[in-house]
């Protein structure tokens, strides 16, 4: 694991305790964090409740940019962005329950660096509009979430997820954290083709 010195580094610990409440961290969310921070691209299979948004989300708060992430579920990506604000980390979300007045508020937000992480649907990525405000920003990390719908192999292929393939292209330096709970060997390995992950951890 290609993983920096994370306490002497970074502190992590300290923002650990500081915005999530816990004096260490679950079984490999370390190694999956050091990964991440040191710009690698990760696949993470965690099971559900094993702490898999974790591992983006306490690096967004060291990294000098935005971390996106992209969830398949409004529901969701209510919940996290709910859930962050509480603990005092700038989040927020694009997607359909938003009129067009507000995503122009939460990108203005974004742009303007008052945002850490932002959740988009995949189907967002589709829309020019969205693609060309991405490219005003600083992206530092994409986060894909459910990543096994990005596989025709997966239980809940969702062809929207399709579209994240174009990502690596337009961003190349940007690297990427992949998480789902669920995935056989084949599923991963489409998972790793479809991002384009490089040596991925």
């Amino acid at each position: 694991m290609r993983s920096p010195n994370l306490e002497y580094n970074w502190g992590v610990l300290d923002l650990l305790k500081k915005h999530f409440g816990y004096d260490s961290f679950r079984p490999l969310q370390e190694e999956i964090i050091g990964s991440v921070l040191a710009a690698d691209d990760t696949l993470v299979l965690m099971p559900t409740g094993g702490g898999k948004s974790l591992c983006y989300q306490l690096p967004a708060l060291r990294l000098e940019g935005l971390t996106l992430v992209i969830s398949p579920l409004i529901a969701l990506m209510k919940d996290q962005v709910d859930a962050l604000r509480a603990n005092g980390i700038p989040a927020a979300f694009v997607n359909s329950s938003l009129s067009s007045r507000e995503i122009y508020e939460v990108q203005r937000d974004v742009f303007e660096g008052r945002t850490k992480i932002l959740y988009a649907a995949p189907e967002r990525l589709a829309t020019n509009q969205f693609r060309a405000f991405l490219r005003t920003v600083t992206l530092s990390l994409l986060a894909v979430d459910e990543a096994h719908c990005i596989s025709q192999w997966g239980h809940e292929f969702r062809t929207d997820y399709r579209n994240l393939n174009t990502i690596r292209t337009e961003f190349p330096n940007v690297p990427i954290i992949a998480l789902t709970a669920t995935a056989t060997d084949i599923v991963r390995k489409d998972i790793v083709d479809q991002l384009a992950l490089k040596n991925p951890e």
